[in-house]
C-alpha cells in the first residue's frame, strides 16, 4: 500500500478546514444583523434557558433586545441586568455583552438556578451602525432629525470627507489667531497654546468638513440624533444637543425603564459604557451627599463599591483606568441616583500606558495610544496629515488629519474574547454574593397558658447587601418582608406584629424577631422579598 497517496486525501482534508475557518473566523465587530443573528441563535440553542423579546423598534427602524437567562421561572429569583450600547462609539460594549451571555449559557448554566440575567445588548444600534458605514465618524445619537444649532433648518451642516479617505478627523489651519500648537512631544498631536508657559497659538483645529450653511461654524448641525446617554432624569443636561426635548424622550429609553420597572429582583445594574466606578470607585462627599439632590455616592455604597473595585481589578487585572463618572443624562448615574440599584459601570478596556526608551509615561493620552498602537501594529491608527484646498479658508494652509476613528476606545477585535471572559468571571463573582436571605436559628418556647414565644433570625447570607443605601431612602424598592401568615381561627398575635418591614440587612448580617402568639397548632414565617429570595418556615406551637 502506498501511505503518501493514503495520507494526501486526509492532509487535503485538513487544509479545507483550517482554510475554511480562516474565511469563517470573525475579525472585526458585529454590525447590527450580525448581532442580532448571534442573539437570536442563543436563544435557539438555549431555549431552555433564555428568553428573547423585542423592547421596541426605534425612529430608524432597529430591534431593541431584551436576552434572558434563567433555569426555571427568571422573574423569582435574584437579578443582574446588563446594559450595553449606551454610547455610539463605544461598539466594544455590544460584542462583549453577547460574549458575556454566550459564556454563562455554554460554560456557566449552573448560575442560572439561582441568578437571572436580563441583558439589553446594544441600545444605540444606529449610532453602533455608523462604525460599519463607508463614512466612519463618532455617532452618538439615535436616527431622530434634530436641529441641533436651533436655527429652524434640520441636518443642514454635517461631516464632509475632504480627502476622501472614508473617515471623518481633524482640520488644522495655520492662523496666528488661533489656540493650537503642535505637541513637541509628537507634532502629530495638536494640544493649546498654554499662556502661562509663554505658547503663542499658530493654528485653528475643527472637525473636518465645511461650513456648509455659512454661520462661522463647522458640523454643528448634521445628523446628530437623540444620545442614549443624555436622554436620562439625573442630571439631566437641558437646552444641550443629543439631550433631547426633555427627559426619556426617546422610545428605547422610555422601553428599557418601563421593563427595569416591572422587574423587581434586580439588585444591580451592569453598565458597559464609558462610565467607570469598578476600576476607579466614586468617592464619598459630604456635602454632596446633603444635598436636596444628592450629588454624591452615599457613604456604605462608597465602600460596598470600593470593595467591588477591589474584587474587579484583581479579576480582570486592569490598571490605570481614566476618570469618568458620568457627566449628566447617563444610564449609569440614573441607575443609581434615581433607581437606587447597585450600579457597577466600566468601559471594559482603555488604552494601556506605555512608556518610552526613558521609561516615562507619555502625559498626553493620544501620545500614549500612538504609542501604544506601534508597539501593538495596529493597523492605520493615524490619518497622516495631508494639505487640501478649502473653500473657507482659500489663503491658508489646511490640513486634514488625525487618530482615526473608534480606535482610541475599542481594543483590536482580537482581544475582544479575552476581555469578555475575565468579565465574565467578574460578573458571576457578583452573582455568588448575592443578597440571599434565609430563617435561621427558629425557636419556640412555651410560656405557660397557651402561649408560645418564636423567636427567628432573618440573615442574609449574601456578602451584598439586601438594599444600597441609596436603595434604602427609596419609596420604590421593595422592603424585605417578615410576615406571620395563615394564622388559625383560635390563634391570636399576643406581641409582635404580623407584618414587619425592613429596608436593609447588611452582607452576612441578621436581624432578630420575636413573636408571642397564643393558640395551638402550626404557624408559617415567611421572609424576603424579590431580589432576595424568600424563605418559610412552619413552626408548631406548643
Amino acid at each position: 500500500m502506498n501511505h503518501k497517496k493514503q495520507k494526501l486525501p486526509i492532509l487535503l482534508g485538513l487544509l479545507v478546514c483550517f482554510f475554511t475557518f480562516q474565511l469563517s473566523a470573525q475579525t472585526d465587530y458585529s454590525n447590527y444583523s450580525k448581532l442580532s443573528q448571534r442573539i437570536k441563535n442563543l436563544q435557539n440553542n438555549y431555549s431552555n434557558l433564555s428568553k428573547l423579546e423585542q423592547l421596541t423598534t426605534t425612529v430608524g427602524g432597529h430591534k431593541i433586545w431584551a436576552l434572558t437567562l434563567s433555569k426555571g421561572n427568571a422573574d423569582n429569583k435574584p437579578a443582574i441586568a446588563i446594559v450595553s450600547g449606551v454610547d455610539g462609539k463605544h461598539i466594544f460594549g455590544p460584542e462583549m455583552a453577547v460574549n458575556v451571555a454566550e459564556n454563562i449559557l455554554k460554560n456557566h448554566a449552573n448560575i442560572l438556578e439561582k441568578t437571572t440575567f436580563y441583558i439589553f445588548p446594544n441600545m444605540s444600534p444606529n449610532a453602533t451602525e455608523n462604525y460599519f458605514s463607508s463614512l466612519k465618524h463618532y455617532k452618538n445619537g439615535n436616527a431622530k432629525n434634530t436641529d441641533d444649532d436651533r436655527d429652524g433648518s434640520v441636518n443642514e451642516d454635517s461631516f464632509d470627507d475632504l480627502n476622501k479617505d472614508g473617515l471623518i478627523t481633524l482640520m488644522r489651519i495655520e492662523d496666528p489667531t488661533g489656540n493650537y500648537i503642535k505637541l513637541k512631544e509628537d507634532e502629530r498631536i495638536m494640544v493649546k497654546a498654554d499662556k502661562n508657559k509663554g505658547q503663542l497659538g499658530a493654528y485653528k483645529l475643527l472637525t473636518e468638513g465645511i461650513d456648509n450653511d455659512k454661520d462661522g461654524k463647522f458640523n454643528e448641525d448634521g445628523k446628530g440624533g437623540i444620545h442614549f446617554n443624555k436622554n436620562f432624569g439625573y442630571k439631566y443636561p437641558y437646552f444641550t444637543a443629543g439631550a433631547g426635548e426633555h427627559p426619556v424622550s426617546e422610545k428605547e429609553n422610555r422601553a428599557l425603564l418601563d421593563y427595569l420597572y416591572q422587574k423587581w429582583n434586580i439588585y444591580s445594574i451592569i453598565t458597559f459604557g464609558p462610565q467607570n466606578n469598578l476600576s476607579k470607585p466614586l468617592k464619598f462627599n459630604a456635602s454632596g451627599a446633603k444635598k436636596r439632590v444628592v450629588t454624591s455616592i452615599l457613604k456604605g455604597d462608597a465602600a460596598l463599591n470600593k470593595f467591588l473595585s477591589g474584587k474587579y481589578n484583581k479579576i480582570t487585572g486592569t490598571k490605570d483606568a481614566p476618570t469618568n463618572h458620568g457627566k449628566g443624562g447617563d444610564f449609569f448615574q440614573w441607575s443609581y441616583f434615581h433607581f437606587g440599584k447597585l450600579a457597577l459601570s466600566t468601559p471594559g478596556w482603555w488604552v494601556p500606558k506605555v512608556k518610552d526608551s526613558a521609561k516615562k509615561s507619555a502625559k498626553n493620552k493620544y501620545v500614549n495610544y500612538l504609542r501604544w498602537a506601534k508597539k501593538e501594529n495596529v493597523a492605520n491608527p493615524f490619518v497622516d496629515w495631508t494639505v487640501i484646498n478649502h473653500p473657507d479658508f482659500p489663503n491658508q494652509k489646511v490640513e486634514v488629519g488625525g487618530i482615526s476613528p473608534y480606535r482610541m476606545y475599542n481594543p483590536p477585535y482580537k482581544m475582544v474574547a479575552d476581555i469578555s471572559k475575565k468579565h465574565t468571571e467578574f460578573i458571576l463573582e457578583v452573582a455568588k454574593m448575592q443578597p440571599n436571605i434565609q430563617l435561621e436559628n427558629v425557636r419556640s418556647e412555651s410560656l405557660g397558658n397557651g402561649i408560645t414565644r418564636i423567636t427567628v433570625d432573618v440573615h442574609n447570607k449574601g456578602l451584598l447587601p439586601t438594599h444600597t443605601e441609596m436603595g434604602s431612602r427609596s419609596r420604590w424598592l421593595r422592603r424585605i418582608r417578615v410576615a406571620v401568615v395563615k394564622l388559625g381561627k383560635n390563634q391570636q398575635i399576643i406581641s409582635g406584629k404580623d407584618i414587619e418591614l425592613v429596608s436593609n440587612i447588611k452582607g452576612d448580617s441578621s436581624k432578630r424577631f420575636t413573636w408571642l402568639i397564643k393558640g395551638k397548632g402550626n404557624v408559617k414565617i415567611e421572609a424576603g422579598t424579590s431580589h432576595t429570595g424568600t424563605d418559610t418556615t412552619t413552626i408548631k406551637l406548643k
